[in-house]
């Protein structure tokens, strides 16, 4: 078991925005210590994984590293590994990183591990359209959407061409709208003229959702307008639209009428729908807590775990009526918490219940083009599309990247070009490699063994 101090000890699970904020509120705090546990060993901005998907941003851009974040908080050390148990009788937390296990004990915990990409009981389906959730998928769907346009150069078959210029994405959220412009952009600009056989701006872009109106969260007056520039740039919209299979060569979509109809295409991004972390079964097992159907855990007014008041789950893996799957609400959550304990170490009255205050809602729909909604105020256009642009760059943390993402987006806004391109080999299939191999499979592999296919068991990868 990895050393504790004397001081309260807190557990953060997670350096997403609940995690790290969390984190970042207990600074200067002489009466507690505090270990980020992650996955990762960096610090996600994941409303621009698109832009590093499509070859705006480098990774390093919307992902700096955790350690590097809380270098100067003397009270806070990192630990990189995947939590595999939470033992909340015992207050512990166990993780592994590659082959190497530890076990961390706690006075206060607070969970903030996310959420993955929702298939909706179909898994099968990330196969061939994988999610937007992490670097590694931003990066794998990159390769996907340039090696499309690679292949179609090499290809004599007119009906594969076509396939292989045929870009659907699942979801019309801010996620699924703002990823669509994007590769219309890319194949009306950026790729125009750099190709002798094919010509780009032929790229058909298919947005495809089960639901009646594209980003339903903003309201009819706002969808209406997010709908009709995606159109005007190329973008084909089919609403009511539900994906039933999905295969290497296209996907199939039930329609409102309750017929069906096949869609060609080789490249596929699915931007639909959201699973918790599998930790939140981990707590309602253990505790009785209720899971809602996307795994979050329906936690108690002021973010704690019924019947444990040291624990607490904020961010995408816990359930509060009335907060959204947003950064703000992981964001206010993961500081509630924070203050909570603080309060009680100092003996002093707690917060109480959490209050979300909402600060709005904004989404990019093409260059120079995105819809705000602000308390009462609903901005379209360039304003909104302003508006965009300064509160992403000042939720970006540190100032060297607020510097170099505003200049790739001067590049990429003013001149159309993109400064990341390169794709690799591995980027592309190195997700569904780890699937096959299976689960804890990494250690092994760094030490030179031998793996003989037939001797594991595909499982979810790590």
């Amino acid at each position: 078991m990895l050393s504790k101090t004397s001081r309260h000890h807190v557990v953060v699970i997670g350096s997403g925005f609940g995690g790290l904020f969390a984190t970042k509120a207990f600074a200067g705090d002489r009466d507690v210590a505090v270990s980020l546990i992650a996955k990762t060993g960096h610090h996600l901005f994941q409303p621009l994984l698109y832009q590093v998907a499509t070859g705006i941003l480098s990774e390093g851009e919307i992902a700096p590293p955790t350690r590097e974040i809380l270098r100067r908080q003397r009270n806070a050390r990192v630990l990189q590994g995947l939590v595999a148990d939470i033992d909340l009788e015992n207050k512990t937390v166990t993780a592994r990183f590659h082959d190497k296990q530890y076990v961390v004990s706690y006075d206060s915990l607070i969970v903030a591990a996310g959420a993955g990409q929702s298939y909706f009981g179909n898994d099968q389906f990330a196969t061939f359209a994988p999610g937007m959730k992490s670097i590694d998928d931003a990066l794998e769907l990159r390769s996907r959407i340039f090696g499309a346009f690679e292949l179609a150069e090499l290809e004599e078959d007119l009906e594969n061409r076509r396939r292989l210029l045929t870009f659907v994405v699942v979801g019309a959220g801010p996620t699924g709208v703002e990823m669509a412009g994007q590769i219309r952009e890319l194949a009306n600009t950026t790729l125009s003229n750099e190709f002798r056989r094919i010509d780009s701006r032929d790229a058909r872009v298919i947005l495809l959702d089960a639901a009646p109106v594209v980003l339903g969260a903003f309201g009819d007056r706002l969808g209406g307008k997010a709908k009709r520039e995606l159109e005007r740039m190329g973008v084909e919209v089919r609403l009511d639209a539900m994906v039933t299979d999905v295969d290497d060569t296209g996907l199939v979509v039930k329609l409102k009428d309750g017929t069906t109809q096949r869609i060609e295409s080789a490249c596929k991004v699915w931007a639909a729908g959201v699973q918790a972390n599998e930790l939140g079964a981990v707590i309602a097992n253990a505790t009785g807590a209720e899971l809602d159907r996307a795994g979050r855990v329906k936690v108690q007014p002021d973010l704690t775990v019924p019947g444990h008041p040291d624990v607490f789950v904020v961010g995408d893996l816990a359930f509060v009526d009335g907060v959204p799957g947003m950064a703000q609400g992981a964001i206010q959550g993961g500081e509630h918490a924070a203050a909570t304990i603080m309060a009680r170490v100092r003996g002093e009255e707690t917060p109480g219940a959490f209050r979300y205050q909402d600060k709005g809602s904004m989404a990019t729909i093409s260059k120079f083009k995105a819809i705000a909604s602000v308390g009462r105020l609903r901005l379209t256009g360039f304003p909104a599309w302003v508006l965009w642009l300064v509160v992403h760059l000042v939720a970006m943390v540190g100032f060297k990247a607020r510097l170099t993402t505003l200049l790739r987006w001067f590049i990429t806004f003013v001149g159309n070009g993109r400064s990341e391109r390169v794709t690799t080999n591995q980027q592309l299939i190195g997700r569904l490699a780890l699937k096959e191999l299976g689960q804890g499979i990494t250690g092994p592999l760094l030490r030179g063994a031998h793996i003989e296919p037939d001797s594991v068991t595909p499982r979810k990868y790590d």
